[in-house]
C-alpha cells in the first residue's frame, strides 16, 4: 500500500473520529478529549486512535472507559463516511506523550 494513501487514511480517520466523539458522543463520563493521532496497519484493518484526555487520573479512567465502550459506534460511524473495503478495528488508547512534553515544559521553565 502505498504511504501517501496510507497517511491520508490515517489523517481522515484522526478527523472523523475527533467529530465523532466531540459532537455525538452523550456518554457522561466521556470529558474533553483531543485524538492525537491515529497508528493504521498497512492493510487498513486495525486502527490505533491517539487521545489526550485533560483531566485528573479518576475522570481520565473514566473517560476511557466510556471512549472504550464507544468504540462499536465509532467503528461504525467511521465506515459509513470514509469508503474502505472493510471498518478498521478501532483501538483507543491515552496518549502518554502530551503529559511527557508537559511535564518537560514545566521543568525547563523552573530552570529559568
Amino acid at each position: 500500500m502505498g504511504s501517501y494513501r496510507l497517511s491520508k487514511v490515517r489523517e481522515l480517520i484522526r478527523e472523523e473520529a475527533s467529530l465523532i466523539i466531540q459532537n455525538e458522543l452523550k456518554d457522561p463520563r466521556i470529558g474533553f478529549v483531543t485524538v492525537t493521532d491515529v497508528k493504521l496497519s498497512s492493510d487498513l484493518r486495525y486502527a490505533q486512535i491517539f487521545v489526550s484526555i485533560l483531566e485528573d487520573k479518576e475522570k481520565r479512567k473514566q473517560t476511557l472507559e466510556g471512549l472504550k465502550s464507544a468504540t462499536p459506534y465509532i467503528r461504525k460511524e467511521i465506515g459509513k463516511r470514509i469508503k474502505l473495503r472493510y471498518a478498521p478495528e478501532i483501538r483507543i488508547t491515552f496518549d502518554k506523550s502530551l503529559e511527557s512534553k508537559t511535564k518537560l515544559i514545566k521543568l525547563l521553565g523552573s530552570l529559568h
